[in-house]
């Protein structure tokens, strides 16, 4: 049975040769017409967030870092909270389709097409425990599955249930301003050593980073001593 594309359902073209024979390619999940949509961040980025320096004017960078970092460290509440956040696609229309496709509609098995690209990306950063940013327990029901949870497992991590969502409104109606203030959107659902550990948050989007932030302070609160953050798109 031929194998189609996860997005669009194109037959994926079968190529034999003496390497494909005596050495196991990689699986090919979409077409590449689909794959050529899904735009890889590079290039010069700010390092904290990965948000691509090229297409902000220069009045918003200092020193590699774009505006919104440098104003979220020059708050004493939130200084420090994320050591680094590690996006790797643009989100374009694209992407933004095909993430509402995996996170609204179900589709759990597009989670296999970001497994790759996780796993070459959680080999540049030394970590202790990997979580995923969790959803409410009302979200979780209404979706069937937690999307960050499903791609952390898809690429092969074994994240840890650490965290319990609180907060059931969803963040892309609210303001940056209005994300920053909330209060009590995550707590600690397990009482496990992380004291002195570097934690791995996995999430689909950074937006404003406040999402990431919030459940890091809560973890840099019960001992834990740095926070890095891996998500699919940069919004």
């Amino acid at each position: 049975m031929a194998e189609t594309c996860l997005y669009c359902a194109a037959t994926l073209p079968v190529h034999q040769s003496w390497t494909t024979l005596f050495f196991q390619s990689p699986p090919k999940f979409v077409c590449q017409d689909c794959q050529a949509k899904l735009v890889p961040i590079k290039g010069k980025l700010c390092m904290k967030c990965s948000r691509p320096l090229d297409k902000l004017a220069p009045e918003f960078i200092h020193h590699d870092t774009c505006s919104d970092c440098i104003r979220w460290e020059k708050d004493k509440e939130w200084q420090d909270i994320l050591e680094k956040n590690i996006s790797l696609y643009e989100y374009n229309d694209f992407a933004r389709e095909l993430i509402a496709r995996f996170k609204f509609r179900g589709d759990y098995i597009l989670a296999r097409l970001f497994a790759a690209d996780i796993q070459k990306a959680v080999k540049t950063i030394s970590y202790d425990h990997v979580t995923a940013i969790p959803l409410s327990e009302s979200r979780l029901y209404e979706r069937g599955f937690n999307q960050a949870e499903a791609l952390a497992r898809e690429a092969g991590l074994k994240p840890l249930d650490l965290l319990t969502r609180l907060h059931t409104e969803k963040q892309s109606k609210k303001s940056r301003t209005d994300r920053i203030h909330l209060s009590n959107v995550f707590q600690i659902k397990r009482d496990l050593e992380i004291s002195d550990k570097t934690i791995l948050l996995i999430d689909d989007i950074y937006t404003t980073g406040s999402t990431l932030r919030h459940a890091g302070k809560l973890l840099k609160q019960a001992g834990a001593s740095k926070i890095f953050s891996l998500t699919l798109a940069r919004g």
